[in-house]
């Protein structure tokens, strides 16, 4: 007799039988199963919360009045016509420009000063360990710590004083003329260190067979800084900056720390003025819409950015 090998069924999996049940429009729809979790945590989390503020900020007196009434864009011209939302325009608009040049500048400086090869690598580990120190710290750290060394009888009085620079102690954070400065250089102090450690990367990666062209060519440390590591760097120049810019505009916990929007509003932003008006001021349709203008600025930032990274793919 012949002996028949009997062949052992084609074991079909549960995914298999998935597949055939649902047939080809199923299989279309499988990524978007595994993403609807995301998506349904994303609508309860974040579009629903910014549907709800823009629909606030065409109502009056919301929170407080169990009817609101619907006044379309009063709002909106209400705080496009304060004072007090433009004062907080300008001083927000000083803070995050002086503050983004001179992230840039202390950055660039301090990532050029780690990839030099005049250090070695011991004074290299320690600079970087000493310059990413400002990076560690949380804002609510950052922002005691200052207090502290800003105090008239603060260390920077003390320096100040013994060196002869000034004659009596300096209200740093309460004076007008001063507060705004003295915030400006508080966040320029905390935020460099991202510039740093970003342009590091980057001049790392730049090849050096490019500046030994340049330099055959005649060119200068300066012309080779200018027409070597800038162009290499643009890319990424560009997406920290915008970067940059969206998180400074919308700073809050370092400013509410320090001066809380004072004295005499020199140091309000854009996020401690609509955090007053919704919970020192309880005028929660007015915030609402000065946040809808904030939350349109930061779009428009945001939509730059996700150009510039697709320029830079």
């Amino acid at each position: 007799m012949l002996n028949t090998v009997e062949v052992a069924p084609r074991h079909t999996s549960w995914r298999d039988l998935t597949r055939q049940a649902v047939g080809p429009a199923g299989r279309r729809l499988e990524p978007y199963v595994f993403l609807s979790p995301t998506l349904v945590i994303l609508l309860i989390l974040m579009l629903w919360p910014i549907g709800t503020v823009i629909r606030y900020s065409a109502m009056n007196n919301v929170i407080l009045e169990k009817s609101p009434v619907f006044v379309g864009f009063a709002n909106y011209v209400g705080i496009l016509t304060s004072s007090d939302f433009w004062v907080a325009v300008r001083n927000t608009a000083f803070f995050t420009g002086v503050s983004v040049l001179a992230h840039l500048g202390l950055g660039m400086a301090f990532a050029q000063l780690l990839n030099t090869r005049l250090l070695g690598p011991f004074a290299k580990a320690v600079f970087r360990a000493v310059f990413i120190l400002p990076w560690l710290f949380t804002v609510a750290v950052i922002a005691v710590l200052w207090r502290l060394l800003l105090n008239p009888y603060g260390v920077i009085n003390y320096v100040l004083q013994g060196a002869g620079l000034i004659d009596s102690k300096v209200e740093w954070l309460a004076n007008p003329s001063m507060a705004l400065y003295a915030v400006t250089f508080i966040n320029i102090w905390s935020g460099y260190p991202f510039y740093m450690m970003s342009l590091l990367a980057g001049l790392q990666g730049i090849s050096s067979d490019l500046y030994e062209a340049a330099r055959v060519d005649g060119a200068g440390g300066f012309q080779r800084f200018t027409h070597v590591t800038i162009p290499q760097l643009q890319p990424i120049i560009l997406s920290i900056a915008l970067l940059d810019v969206i998180f400074t505009t919308q700073q809050f916990a370092l400013i509410w720390l320090t001066t809380g929007g004072g004295p005499i509003n020199v140091t309000e932003m854009l996020s401690t003025f609509t955090y007053k008006l919704a919970f020192n001021q309880y005028e929660f349709s007015v915030a609402s819409a000065s946040a809808v203008i904030i939350f349109v600025f930061s779009m428009v930032l945001a939509f730059f950015y996700v150009r510039s990274q697709r320029v830079r793919d």
